[in-house]
């Protein structure tokens, strides 16, 4: 059977053939621009319900950065096999003019192609400078970007399917910087029990220092809007056998088999996602 061709239209053609900025350029802008009261029940029936303690708070207030308005987006892309190639061109040529044009408040994290994990797949991180107002600026600007909504129509026909979440950081992961490669990247992603959040924040918080000695640890974050109760836990290696020894050398520590004693059974479902940076990629 012969292989099937993903036909780039005259639009694309369009799009691609203007030049789009380079990846120093893109790392240097981003180097630039986080109970109410248990009613009270009957005496017989106050024997067998747990009584919460009350908490005035959300658990995104108690865990994210207080010294930033910083709000993420991650977008995945499913996309027809025969189209990758097309569709990784298109994004590089249309992205990075958002990245760079000041009039919109969001930037480039990161950008990748999943190499082991869901196949055919992008993945990229998007962060937005002031929170929710930001998010917003921004969408009501590309509404009336005809470049933009041109890359929509022709990067639509190349997706077989498309998700997304609004994501805070939590306040003691390291934020996301750019960074030279080559590295690989790996994203783990759990789906936590509902109402375990703040224990799993609170392992972590003590843990993360068992895991930064090679500056392996890019960003964690949790989940807003999307998918509830979902952890992103980002991570840079030079290749596969520094991922091997760097996640050995941390059983070794005394004091990281006890979070994962302790967060292991916080979690229903996990997924490790191994990822290649695109080129126009901050995190390379």
């Amino acid at each position: 059977m012969a292989p099937r061709l993903c036909i780039t239209s005259a639009a694309v053609r369009r799009l691609l053939g203007k030049q789009g900025p380079r990846a120093g350029d893109l790392a240097a802008a981003a180097a630039v621009r986080f109970y109410s009261k248990d009613s009270e029940g009957s005496w017989f029936r106050s024997l067998f319900v747990h009584k919460v303690d009350p908490r005035k708070d959300a658990h995104s207030t108690l865990l994210s950065k207080k010294e930033t308005s910083n709000l993420y987006k991650i977008q995945f892309h499913n996309v027809k096999p025969e189209c990758l190639d097309a569709y990784n061109s298109l994004t590089e040529a249309v992205l990075p003019k958002l990245h760079l044009d000041e009039d919109y408040p969001c930037s480039l994290v990161g950008n990748w192609n999943t190499w082991y994990g869901e196949q055919d797949q992008a993945v990229h991180l998007w962060r937005f400078s002031g929170g929710y107002p930001a998010l917003m600026d921004c969408m009501n600007k590309l509404k009336n970007n005809k470049e933009y909504l041109e890359f929509r129509k022709e990067r639509s026909k190349m997706l077989l399917s498309r998700r997304n979440q609004l994501l805070l950081e939590f306040s003691f992961w390291n934020e996301p910087q750019p960074r030279a490669g080559p590295n690989i990247y790996e994203l783990r992603t759990y789906k936590l029990k509902p109402g375990t959040m703040i224990e799993w924040g609170n392992n972590w918080a003590r843990a993360i220092k068992y895991r930064q000695e090679n500056q392996e640890a890019v960003g964690g974050f949790f989940s807003q809007i999307g998918e509830l109760y979902v952890v992103h836990h980002l991570w840079a290696y030079k290749d596969l056998q520094s991922r091997e020894e760097t996640r050995n050398a941390a059983w070794r520590k005394r004091g990281w088999d006890e979070n994962v004693y302790y967060t292991v059974p916080l979690v229903r479902h996990m997924e490790s996602r191994i990822m290649i940076p695109l080129k126009i990629s901050p995190l390379q």
